[in-house]
């Protein structure tokens, strides 16, 4: 074995460690904690300070991930658009979200507006996530669909991705690629964390 893949099989270690430590301390919460935690993470909506009539991208919950559909309905009542991912091979398309729409399985457990929805480019992505830390870099399930999507909004949009969390996720460091991308903030019970420089 070269160096380099010592190297690399080091790094996907540390990662898996983080975020197994992240998966650990969420699922250590109990079903009512969860629920009240994602209550209050809508109560810092403006905290956010997103624009009205932006089009926002949630994410349906799974497994014991925080519930971010308080905090999107309350974007929604400030007058923002809603938008659900859909895994689409390797990558993700976001399909608007509108009252009454008919939900369907949409990748790994989660559901999103049928195919009949308009596909939309969000300008705020809620990204959910295993570990975080104080610098706002974040590690996910390991798949990279959020890396790649936010990459290719990015190019489309002047884009805010704000994670979307449990305060006990937070980890020591996240350790970082050159194509995993630093959030603009995580949003968690204990308010907004914006990156430290």
């Amino acid at each position: 074995m070269t160096s380099q893949n010592t190297e690399n099989a080091a790094f996907k270690l540390a990662k898996a460690e983080v975020r197994q430590a992240g998966l650990t301390a969420r699922g250590s919460l109990s079903p009512v904690e969860r629920i009240e935690h994602s209550l209050s993470i809508a109560e810092f909506m403006r905290d956010l300070e997103v624009e009205p009539g932006s089009m926002v991208a949630g994410f349906w919950p799974i497994r014991d991930e925080v519930d971010p559909r308080p905090l999107m309905d309350a974007l929604l009542q400030q007058g923002c658009s809603l938008c659900l991912p859909v895994v689409k091979g390797d990558d993700l398309v976001f399909r608007r979200l509108e009252k009454g729409a008919e939900m369907e399985p949409a990748g790994f457990g989660s559901m999103a507006p049928g195919a009949g929805a308009d596909v939309v480019n969000p300008n705020v992505v809620l990204v959910p996530l295993s570990a975080f830390d104080g610098h706002c870099n974040r590690i996910g399930y390991g798949k990279g669909f959020y890396d790649r999507a936010l990459n290719g909004l990015e190019k489309l949009t002047n884009l805010t991705a704000i994670g979307v969390a449990f305060a006990a996720q937070e980890v020591e460091e996240v350790p970082m690629e050159p194509h995993d991308r630093k959030l603009d903030g995580i949003l968690t019970e204990r308010g907004l964390l914006i990156a430290k420089n």
